[in-house]
């Protein structure tokens, strides 16, 4: 088999451009996990629909949805709301404002889990931190 004569320059955008494929095959949401993230598009709320953070779901696993979320034990909700609202002293944990975002983050994420798990097929929901959206929101994470 013979290559063309490519210049070396040529050669690195080709790999590249392989490379960026092959990336976006291994981590694009298969067509069930579309569906439901389209789901909770659709049927959310107002709040849910305008929350900075979009809910989705990242796989699926038999009958458990794995859906983002943007706190977990290992990045605490403060770390995302103090980036979201920085108006707000989110290291105070009796601020009136801090409080009030924090029931909004959990009213907003319960309510699409609620929408993922009354859809045929999903029985459970687990969290899965969304380090991806956090760190191209400049959140910071700690090391894995």
């Amino acid at each position: 088999m013979t290559f063309p004569n490519l210049k070396s320059w040529q050669w690195i955008l080709i790999i590249l451009a392989i490379l960026v494929a092959l990336d976006w095959a291994i981590r694009r949401p298969d067509s069930r996990s579309r569906e439901l993230t389209g789901v909770i598009q659709t049927q959310g709320s107002a709040e849910l629909k305008k929350y900075p953070y979009p809910f989705h779901v990242l796989r699926v696993q038999g009958t458990t949805a794995v859906m983002g979320t943007p706190r977990s034990a290992e990045s605490p909700a403060f770390h995302f709301l103090g980036v979201i609202y920085p108006e707000i002293n989110v290291k105070d944990a009796n601020n009136p404002a801090f409080i009030a975002v924090e029931k909004e983050l959990a009213r907003v994420q319960d309510e699409a889990k609620n929408i993922v798990l009354a859809q045929p097929g999903i029985k459970e929901v687990s969290w899965e931190l969304d380090r991806e959206w956090l760190q191209r929101n400049h959140v910071p994470l700690p090391d894995k």
